[in-house]
């Protein structure tokens, strides 16, 4: 019998269905009864496409879902259409339909089905007798198939969020409290992260899977209105939450009052009735009087040093940084205050129109993302319009006020809802946001000379073309001063007949430096005690404590933090725990959790660090967690380990985190975490010796830097090779190796002198400051 279209006659649905047939619910479904005489009705929440299987026969796969027993945990079933049939489903079968299934066969499905589905399927085909009747949602198809009649679109119950069960599929409207823009979760899919909340005053956070980003809620802002079609709600901790299920969809809509109610989706087909108008406009105005919404995304011209802010803008360049981070160039026609720091990439890696990069230079923020979101950076297209969330502009130099500049970094993990949006063309900021850009003014276009000129810097940026880039360096100086303006030169002889301390302007060059090996001047500094000590290396690093330590699983799963302990598999079957600490959002991304760890190796808390925020490795005392010994790390985040001054920390029990973990937006930053521990942190620096030359005689001058001079911070080099090579051709350009002194190029230095007194000499050394290395060196 072939496919039957259901005719709607008055509104109502004539089914064809032979008087002897009855109705089967699907809770009432057995392997060995005949269902000859049987019939079954769902709506179609899922199609696959149309295949053949070896023998050539024609495969069609559905999901019905019974929409009389969503409160049921199974609720649907598989379909299996076979022969004819499948190929006319195919066609004429679309998401949403009603779908009537008589004559089947029940057999037992030969893999274990998803959750919610019976664990037998239905076989269908009209060999067995089978017929399939469809009542279709819209009006297309049906005056395609049956000229003159129309479709009737599904009643939906919609359930308010306080009258949410565990184990049921619903319908429902939210307005967005909170949300993460879609990321890449640790399988192949993507997934999106969403508060709710609505006039019953409860709230409600989902967690949305997708292989395909476009299908996932489109969410702009909080205070977005969505609507969400059979979402699975689950119990966990005590509280509701939502999961994607079989068939779920979605709407989102503006929530400011008074825009126009236009549904965003990636779907073709959806229904929307009009009463549904009343319930967003109902929605709307609750909103505004009972959720701080925040006012439009912040502009480069309002950004301040130490703000995190979103931002609406549009691209005009990418490039590939290095394995860990990845660059925007983005503009929204304003101009930062500050000095912004600019991305040293190489002319070949920049994508983007050259003559528009080159006019908007000064217009331009280089973003620079890591981590989980490369993954969307990468993908995007040059000329889109982005909604960028939680930027961190970090102050790039906070010792001196007059040179500072600003730094544009996304953070990798969600935390405070990180992440990148994309907005159509039609979205209203985007309108308005293109309409400014249009008049800004540009300065006009480049004539042939500029673009030559321009061109011509491109080659520069290459690092392979050493020999052009050193002859450009001995007749320009491939450093920069700071500060102290008004100091005039000095040679370097009268200097070493002066006493100290005092300050001096320079110009040298650098003929010899130390150590040879870069990776062996990065030391540990206490800026209390002013103590250097070396970076610990091996595999134990002093964490043996923590491998070989008794556990008291008396600490264990307390009122801020969860624990699982299972036993290691090496020989030695240790006891390891994890202790996550509990954040205000339920099942936190682990890029956003602080972990604590007690009977951990080294390697396992490196892949740990990979995955979570923070890891802290503890042991158990008598009266609870505590910090390992000083010569371990107290912190590991990403590829650093963070280490305390032995001589001037005064540890503190591991509950005094309870305060940070308190705070509505935890931010785990290391620096916040050893002020609440007790620890004076130990900082990463580089120390190196110069011996500098002028023709008036040598000088020994050390190098004593953060971050400052190699514009590179020494905290990150030794887990980089990419910082590390970078270091590397610096050097090789301030002192190229197997050069003649003559061809070396001139340094511009500041140095001051100091002295050295102990019992039994005085001595006077000489130290670089507020000097750094010239941005186009490498």
């Amino acid at each position: 019998m072939p496919v039957v279209l259901v005719k709607i006659v008055n509104g109502l649905s004539e089914m064809p269905l032979p008087s002897i047939i009855q109705k089967e619910e699907l809770n009432n479904l057995q392997e060995g009864v005949d269902y000859t005489n049987k019939y079954f009705q769902g709506v179609v929440v899922l199609s696959y496409p149309l295949m053949k299987l070896e023998d050539g026969t024609k495969f069609f796969k559905v999901v019905l879902q019974d929409m009389s027993n969503l409160s049921s945990p199974i609720n649907s079933i598989n379909v299996l259409i076979y022969g004819k049939m499948a190929e006319d489903c195919s066609r004429t079968l679309h998401h949403g339909d009603t779908f009537v299934v008589a004559g089947f066969k029940l057999a037992k499905s030969p893999t274990l089905t998803e959750s919610g589905r019976h664990p037998c399927h239905l076989e269908v085909s009209e060999d067995a007798g089978s017929a399939v009747y469809v009542r279709g949602t819209f009006s297309r198809i049906c005056s395609m198939i049956l000229p003159g009649t129309e479709s009737v679109a599904p009643k939906y119950a919609y359930t308010s969020l306080n009258q949410l069960k565990d184990g049921t599929i619903v319908n429902l409207y939210g307005v967005v409290k909170f949300f993460k823009p879609p990321y890449v979760s640790k399988g192949t899919d993507y997934c999106s992260v969403v508060t709710l909340v609505d006039p019953s005053n409860a709230k409600l956070t989902c967690t949305l899977f997708s292989g395909n980003v476009h299908s996932l809620p489109k969410i702009y802002k909080v205070g977005d209105i969505v609507r969400f079609h059979r979402i699975k709600i689950r119990e966990y901790n005590g509280q509701m939450q939502g999961i994607t299920s079989g068939g779920f969809a979605s709407l989102t809509f503006d929530g400011t009052v008074g825009s126009p109610i236009i549904p965003r989706t990636s779907s073709k087909v959806y229904t929307f009735m009009e009463e549904e108008l009343k319930t967003i406009k109902e929605l709307r105005a609750w909103a505004a009087s009972n959720l701080s919404i925040s006012g439009p995304p912040a502009k480069l011209s309002d950004v301040q040093p130490m703000l995190f802010f979103d931002l609406t803008c549009q691209l005009v360049g990418k490039a590939r940084v290095d394995g860990s981070s990845f660059l925007l160039k983005v503009w929204d026609g304003t101009k930062c205050p500050y000095p912004t720091w600019k991305v040293p990439v190489e002319e070949r890696d920049l994508e983007g129109e050259k003559i528009l990069l080159h006019q908007l230079r000064n217009l331009t923020a280089d973003i620079l993302v890591y981590d989980n979101h490369m993954q969307l950076a990468k993908s995007l297209k040059i000329g889109s319009f982005l909604r960028i969330y939680s930027i961190h502009a970090k102050q790039g130099s906070a010792d001196n006020e007059d040179g500072s500049h600003i730094e544009f970094h996304l953070h990798g993990g969600t935390c405070y809802g990180r992440g990148i949006g994309i907005l159509p063309e039609n979205n209203p900021e985007v309108v308005e946001l293109k309409g400014f850009l249009d008049s800004v003014d540009l300065g006009g276009s480049l004539d042939m000379e500029s673009m030559s000129s321009l061109e011509a810097e491109g080659t520069f940026n290459n690092v392979t073309d050493i020999e052009s880039h050193l002859q450009r360096c001995q007749q320009l100086p491939v450093t920069v001063l700071t500060d102290h303006q008004d100091l005039k030169n000095t040679d370097l002889k009268t200097i070493l007949n002066s006493p100290a301390p005092q300050q001096y302007r320079i110009r040298a060059k650098l003929r010899t430096y130390k150590p040879q090996k870069l990776y062996q001047s990065v030391k540990l500094h206490c800026s209390k005690c002013n103590s250097l000590q070396e970076v610990p290396i091996g595999n134990d690093l002093g964490l043996q404590d923590s491998a070989v330590t008794a556990l008291n699983t008396v600490f264990h799963n307390t009122s801020w933090y969860d624990s699982v302990m299972w036993t290691s598999e090496d020989q030695k079957e240790r006891k390891i725990v994890i202790h996550f600490v509990r954040h205000n959002e339920l099942l936190q991304h682990p890029k956003d959790t602080l972990i604590m760890i007690e009977g951990g190796t080294l390697k396992e808390m490196w892949k740990l660090a990979k995955r979570f925020k923070c890891v802290i490795p503890v042991r158990s005392v008598e009266d609870g967690l505590q910090l390992l010994d000083l010569s371990a790390p107290f912190l590991l985040q990403g590829n650093v380990k963070y280490y305390g001054c032995k001589q001037c920390s005064t540890p503190k029990p591991i509950k005094s985190l309870i305060s940070l973990a308190a705070e509505q937006r935890p931010s785990w930053e290391p620096s916040e975490i050893a002020q609440v521990l007790g620890i004076e942190p130990l900082q990463y620096v580089f120390v190196m010796r110069f011996t500098l030359v002028d023709g008036t005689g040598p000088l020994n001058v050390y190098l004593f830097d953060y971050e400052k001079f190699f514009q590179i911070p020494a905290s990150e080099i030794l887990a980089s090779n990419y910082l590390q090579q970078k270091m590397q051709m610096t050097m090789n350009t301030l002192c190229p190796p197997g050069r003649k002194l003559d061809d070396l190029p001139w340094l511009e230095c500041f140095i001051k002198s100091y002295n050295i007194k102990d019992e039994t000499k005085h001595q006077v050394y000489y130290q670089i400051f507020d000097t750094t290395v010239a941005e186009d060196v490498v």
